[in-house]
C-alpha cells in the first residue's frame, strides 16, 4: 500500500484539526468506529486501511484534498494513480473517468424520498424492521 504508508497518521491529524471524533468519521464513511480505529493504528500489523468509497466519502466531507490524505511523491511517478479498483492517469482519460465517476455518484445517491424512508427505517423499533425485511423477501 504505497500509497497509503502514513494515512493513519494524516487521518489523525486531520481528524483532530477538525475536532472530529473516531465516531464522525464513522459516520461520514459508512463504516463502524472499529475500522477507523484500525485506519488509525499504529502498529501495521494492526492496521487497515479505507476503501476506495470511504476515502472518497473522507476526503469530500472534509473537505479535504487527496493528495493530504496519501503518499504522493515525485519520485518514479508513472502519472498514474494506483488505488485498487481506481485507476486515472494525466491524459484525456482522466476527464472521461472522471465523468464516469460522476455518472455512477449520480446513480447511487438518494432520493429524497428515498432518504425520508431510510430515516424511518432507522428510527422503526427492531420488530418492525425484521417485519419490513420480510416484506422485502430478505
Amino acid at each position: 500500500m504505497r500509497y497509503l504508508q502514513t494515512f493513519n497518521r494524516r487521518l489523525r491529524q486531520i481528524r483532530e484539526a477538525g475536532q472530529l471524533s473516531r465516531w464522525d468519521v464513522a459516520q461520514m464513511c459508512g463504516v463502524d468506529e472499529a475500522r477507523v480505529v484500525g485506519w488509525e493504528a499504529t502498529d501495521a500489523r494492526q492496521r487497515g486501511y479505507p476503501g476506495v468509497t470511504e476515502l472518497l466519502d473522507l476526503c469530500i466531507k472534509t473537505e479535504t484534498p487527496m493528495e493530504d490524505l496519501l503518499d504522493l511523491d515525485d519520485s518514479g511517478d508513472t502519472g498514474q494513480l494506483e488505488l485498487p479498483g481506481l485507476a486515472f492517469s494525466q491524459g484525456d482519460g482522466l476527464s472521461a473517468a472522471l465523468k464516469e465517476l460522476e455518472q455512477e455518484i449520480s446513480r447511487l445517491q438518494l432520493s429524497e424520498e428515498e432518504m425520508e424512508l431510510l430515516r424511518r427505517f432507522r428510527k422503526t423499533s427492531n420488530e418492525n424492521r425484521r417485519m419490513i425485511l420480510q416484506i422485502l423477501g430478505r
